[in-house]
This record gives C-alpha cells, structure tokens and sequence, in this order.
C-alpha cells in the first residue's frame, strides 16, 4: 500500500464529503478510491470513516488521523517547496480562485499579465462562485467579494464593487423610467437565483440607504454571465455590480437607473494562508494585483459615476409608471 497516497484519498474524501466526490476530484473511479481507504483502515486496524449511501462520517479516531494526516502532508509540501527553490525565487505553480464573472472581467487578464513579469511560474485559475477552502483544497490564493467570515486565513482589501440598477434603453422607452426605488415596485426584474428577491439598501446622499421594495420577478437565472445578457435583452431591471456593467453603462446598452439614490457595496478582499515562511511566488502575486486590482475596480466604479452624469434629461427614456398614473 502507497501510504502516502492513501491519506491523499482520504482527505479528498473527507474534504468532498463523499466516497463518488472524492473520486470526482480525484478523477480516480469509485472502486479504486473505496479500496484505497479500506487497505488504509486494515493497516491502521481501525474504522476511519462511518459511509451511508450518501455521505460519510469521521469517528473519533478518524478525526485524529486526519489532523494528523493534514499536518504531515503540509510539511511534506513545505519540504517540496523549500527543496525546488520556491522561497529563493518566485517559481512553481501558484493556483489561485476567484468568482466566475468577476474572473472573466477583472481577475484573469490580470493574472495573465503577471505571467509576463514572472517566466518561471505556473497558473492554475479556479473560477467558480463557490467558497473554495484554501488550506484544504490547496489553493494559494483567493479573490473574494463581500464580507469575510472570521478564519485563520489572511486578507488584503483591495477595493470595493458597487451594486448598481440598471435596464436597458429599449426597456426603459416601453416602460418608462423609476424616478424613485417606490417605483420599482410597478417594473418587470431580473434577478439572481432562486430565492425572492427584495431590493434594498437605497437612498440618498448623506441618508442611511435603508428603502426596500419589491419589484416583479419576471424571470430567474442561476449565473451573474446570464443576469448581464436579460438586462441587455429589455427583459426587465436587473442589479448588478460595477464590473459588470461600466462598459455597458459607457457605450449605453445599459442605462444607470435611479442614479440619485446611493446603494450598498462589496469589499474585495485578497485572501491567502500564511503558515510558516511564504513562497515567493505567492508574494509576487500579492504585490503584483493588489494594486492593479485597486485601480481596475475604482476605474469601473467612475465609469458607472460618469454615465451618470453625462446623462441628461433629454436623454432619460419615456415616463415613471408612477407619474402615468
């Protein structure tokens, strides 16, 4: 039995929550992964794992063993990293995750261009709008938006995302324009998800942003990719963050709806772990986008203050539902 690779499988399992899952992320088929732990448990002379037909559970002893198993491979990590040179010079793979459209937008082109500076090192992006666990994924870096639950990870702000309101011209001109949040209310929306939705967090300068309502939820979708292509299509209002839609807002295929009425934002922070001596190439990396990010993301935000202004009342589409009657 390769020992080594068995407490990989594992942690994999237990990570992933299921003996198929741990397969998954493995890409190693079911039985291989089952008779893995099994040889484990038979050499250990103990149960590691409680299996149902769903999931599987630690027992105490499992617990401990996978303490141990996680402190072991770390410093198995760490002798691999001091033996290749990662902390004399930046090299290596550096695997980072952040959101999807967020990725798309901001994050990739520039950990694209970090490439460029740095020739020895690799990049493994994740994208995906789910919380990644850094420690237990193995994963060196994270990009993340909104508040941040307490851990013993660490964490760099690096800017903040404005939540915006916004429609499409042609929606605007068939149903006229909200001249206040309560006009919401009367408007078709687009929204993010299953849940309903009430629209808060609205109001104006040197006031609490504190008005909810509201609007009628036209239709749901389950991407931030898709919630940016109802909004160009005139299906309704739809929120969206800064990033998403400067561009949109600067060529007017979007227009800033409610432009008066502040809204809330989302940090966004770096986060890493910092266990022992850092790696270089994560360092380069940290130095490299913290201030690029900054920038991208105040530049968004002014993109979608200067729609703003330059917009007049000549050019704001048809009449509020409200004022029609």
């Amino acid at each position: 039995m390769d020992r080594l690779d068995a407490l990989q499988v594992l942690l994999a399992v237990v990570d992933e929550g299921s003996l198929s899952a741990g397969g998954r992320k493995l890409r190693a088929p079911l039985p291989s992964v089952s008779r893995k732990v099994a040889e484990l448990e038979r050499h250990l002379g103990t149960r590691l794992l409680i299996r149902t037909s769903r999931s599987i559970q630690l027992t105490d002893a499992g617990r401990e063993y996978v303490d141990a198993a996680r402190s072991i491979l770390a410093q198995l990590d760490d002798a691999d990293r001091r033996a290749s040179g990662e902390y004399d010079q930046p090299r290596g793979e550096l695997s980072i995750t952040m959101p999807i459209e967020f990725g798309r937008v901001v994050g990739v082109p520039i950990a694209a261009a970090f490439l460029e500076d740095h020739p020895e090192i690799t990049l493994s992006v994740l994208s995906t709008d789910r919380a990644v666990q850094l420690l237990e994924e193995q994963v060196d870096i994270a990009i993340r938006l909104g508040s941040l639950a307490d851990s013993p990870l660490y964490a760099t702000k690096v800017g903040d995302v404005a939540i915006v309101t916004v429609a499409s011209p042609a929606y605007l001109e068939r149903r006229g324009e909200p001249q206040c949040p309560e006009d919401l209310a009367q408007h078709d929306a687009a929204v993010f998800g299953e849940i309903e939705q009430i629209w808060a967090n609205f109001g104006t300068d040197g006031e609490q942003p504190d008005t909810s309502v509201r609007p009628r939820q036209r239709i749901r979708v389950n991407t931030a990719g898709a919630l940016v292509a109802t909004a160009l299509s005139g299906a309704g209002l739809t929120r969206l963050l800064s990033f998403q839609v400067a561009e949109h807002l600067q060529n007017g295929t979007l227009v800033r709806v409610l432009p008066d009425y502040l809204t809330s934002t989302l940090p966004v922070h770096l986060v890493y772990a910092k266990q022992g001596l850092m790696p270089l190439k994560v360092r380069a990396f940290l130095d490299f986008a913290a201030p690029r990010l900054r920038e991208r993301l105040q530049l968004h935000r002014d993109m979608c203050q200067r729609s703003t202004a330059t917009r007049t009342v000549a050019d704001k589409p048809g009449r509020s539902l409200a004022a029609s009657g």
